[in-house]
């Protein structure tokens, strides 16, 4: 969104077609249906144009399906979304574009779930958590299915649509995983493999197809790939883990908890730090979440990174206490628990070397 306004804006305020009354009943029943087919086209762009899909793929790459997928997005997919948004500012109110386009976001959210079966006649005009765990799935059946945000007829028109099989349940994630717990690689790991294939390929026309044709496409196939060619995929399957210990699991989930936390505060806080601060409180929050990633797929390097980093925020305690930005009390807890974070680490380590 933040991408995306002040270009609408923009577009809305000099070289808009039409002016529609925002207090008119028929300017929100045509922005819904408007903004909800805008974002079937946006949805299915992402799937069908690779550059598009290197930034929708991280939605995609759980494993799992709850409600905490919903929230696993790519921090490039506003530059893809802009494309198909912008041409609407010639007609559709900002106004009207910025609140259908969260109530479109927060209807999304809930149907991200595996606790609802099916929901009755509501199946043949929504989109519900049924139809968009097909929508998920690397199923064959499954692939480039379901693209509707909250009306399910935009697939049934156009050819996209597929019900969930109970035969053949779905099987979440990515075609190819990704068997990663890092977040910066799933972020840019596809456009990695993007950049590798469109040097390797010879001549103009497919260097344009590595970027413009589905992530599936290879020279003489069809635009979207060759479906034949797709693993044939069946519950149950692996998933992707590296089977850390108990122990492990609830020191990075603590952390985690602890991140979201420090992250909330910087949002709460950010109109009073300095530019300097609010940075360093990103760069923290990130490198933080890369260092969790290596501890859950036991990279050698894991302990170093982790220690160096509690070292680091136990060192920015005293800094915090000199210039008053953090409370005493606070800054005595938080030195306890970063010493017995390290303290895990030596214990860990010590016993790996028996």
């Amino acid at each position: 969104v933040s991408l995306t306004v002040p270009l609408y804006l923009w577009v809305y305020d000099n070289y808009r077609l039409f002016s529609f009354q925002w207090d008119n009943p028929v300017t929100w029943y045509m922005s819904f249906l408007v903004m909800d087919f805008g974002y079937y086209a946006f949805h299915r762009l992402s799937h069908e144009v690779n550059i598009a899909w290197g930034a929708h793929q991280v939605h995609h790459s759980s494993e799992d399906y709850n409600l905490t997928t919903a929230l696993r997005q790519s921090v490039f997919q506003d530059i893809f979304s802009s494309v198909l948004y912008i041409p609407l500012a010639l007609f559709l109110p900002p106004s009207h574009y910025l609140i259908h386009q969260q109530l479109n976001t927060l209807f999304q959210f809930w149907i991200h779930t595996e606790c609802i079966d099916t929901l009755g006649p509501l199946e043949y005009f929504l989109n519900t958590p049924s139809h968009h765990r097909v929508h998920h799935g690397r199923n064959v059946y499954c692939i480039d299915k379901n693209y509707a945000g909250v009306l399910i007829i935009w697939d049934r028109m156009f050819g996209t649509f597929e019900a969930e099989r109970k035969s053949d349940p779905v099987v979440y994630g990515l075609v190819t995983p990704i068997a990663s717990w890092n977040p910066f690689w799933i972020q840019i790991c596809i456009y990695i493999k993007l950049f590798n294939r469109f040097n390797e390929v010879k001549g103009l026309k497919n260097k344009l197809s590595v970027l413009l044709k589905g992530p599936g496409w290879t020279e003489g196939s069809p635009r979207l790939g060759d479906r034949s060619t797709l693993p044939d995929v069946h519950a149950p399957q692996p998933r992707y883990g590296t089977g850390v210990t108990n122990a492990i699991a609830i020191y990075g989930l603590i952390h985690f908890v602890l991140l979201i936390g420090i992250f909330d505060s910087l949002v709460q806080a950010k109109r009073e730090l300095t530019a300097v601060y609010l940075s360093a409180g990103i760069f923290f929050i990130l490198f933080s979440l890369m260092c969790l990633g290596f501890i859950f797929e036991n990279r050698k390097e894991a302990i170093s990174f982790e220690v160096t980093r509690l070292i680091v925020v136990f060192m920015s305690t005293f800094l915090g206490e000199m210039f008053e930005i953090v409370n005493p009390n606070i800054a005595l807890i938080t030195r306890s628990f970063l010493i017995a974070s390290v303290g895990f680490w030596v214990h860990t380590h010590y016993n790996k070397k028996k």
